[in-house]
């Protein structure tokens, strides 16, 4: 979930891809390019292209009539497929979201997830399902919160399992965290003429689709100087990076198939990754080793 300062920094990246892409056709009709240059900064980036390939499919087939059918939706899990279903469809679904989790941990002192979904779906009223799962959400949103819940104007309180036994901060269980690896790595930044070689990554895995530095050297590169900037680390949710930008200057290098050059100027408006576009930025304001 992202915290209140995040949210300030990622909403002026938000409205500027809506305002690009104000519908689904909009969305549908742009390219993967247009999509992830204006999503770089959201982070996620596969959220941008599951959003991307999803709003080509409802322009195609139509939106899904169902939880089970829109949970088939490149990017949406069962929850926020549950979710949809209910406020457009008023369907008959269980949604186990942050807040409605926590509320049902503590209410029945659960902590397996299989159980939660069998506490969702059987507590699930046979009318107004809309109403009953907003106020859950709510519920959770504003009363019972993660740190110091407001246990003494809960309508549950006298039900909840961790109100009696005071395992509120215990409920629900933490996520195990694990030990983070970390993944070292060089980006070649080569310059020449004004313009910068970047290389566009495969469609999946890290960055997909994204351009970025090329993190091998080539034979083939003529390099009349270089120079080693600070190391650039970036988290991931299962892994660091750390990569040390080599600046060079070349001789007239061709780009390979997944290559191209760009003029330095304009670079940073291509889909790029935070990290990548962060220091083109500072390479572009700086001075030009070619």
């Amino acid at each position: 979930m992202l915290q209140q300062t995040q949210v300030a920094t990622v909403i002026p990246y938000y409205r500027r891809f809506l305002a690009r892409f104000p519908n689904v056709k909009a969305l549908a009709r742009a390219s993967e390019d247009d999509v992830l240059a204006l999503w770089s900064g959201l982070g996620y980036y596969a959220r941008g292209r599951n959003l991307h390939r999803a709003a080509r499919l409802i322009a195609k087939e139509g939106f899904p009539g169902s939880a089970e059918q829109i949970a088939e939706l490149p990017g949406v899990g069962r929850s926020t497929a549950s979710a949809i279903a209910v406020f457009a469809h008023g369907e008959r679904a269980a949604i186990l979201d942050g807040n409605v989790k926590r509320v049902l941990a503590r209410t029945f002192g659960l902590i397996d997830e299989r159980a939660l979904w069998d506490t969702a779906e059987r507590l699930l009223p046979k009318h107004e399902v809309e109403c009953y799962t907003q106020a859950l959400m709510d519920l959770g949103a504003t009363v019972c919160t993660r740190r110091a819940p407001g246990c003494g104007r809960c309508p549950l309180a006298t039900m909840c399992v961790a109100h009696k036994e005071g395992r509120t901060a215990e409920l629900p269980g933490p996520r195990a965290r694990k030990a983070l690896p970390l993944k070292r790595t060089t980006w070649w930044v080569l310059l020449k003429n004004g313009c910068v070689l970047l290389e566009k990554r495969p469609s999946s895995g890290l960055w997909g689709g994204l351009l970025t530095f090329p993190e091998r050297a080539s034979e083939r590169w003529r390099i009349r100087s270089r120079e080693t900037l600070p190391v650039v680390e970036h988290g991931f949710t299962h892994f660091r990076l750390r990569a040390t930008p080599v600046v060079c200057a070349v001789d007239a290098v061709r780009a390979a198939k997944n290559q191209r050059w760009m003029p330095l100027a304009r670079a940073t408006l291509a889909p790029l990754p935070t990290p990548v576009k962060k220091l083109l930025a500072q390479i572009a304001q700086g001075s030009d080793p070619d």
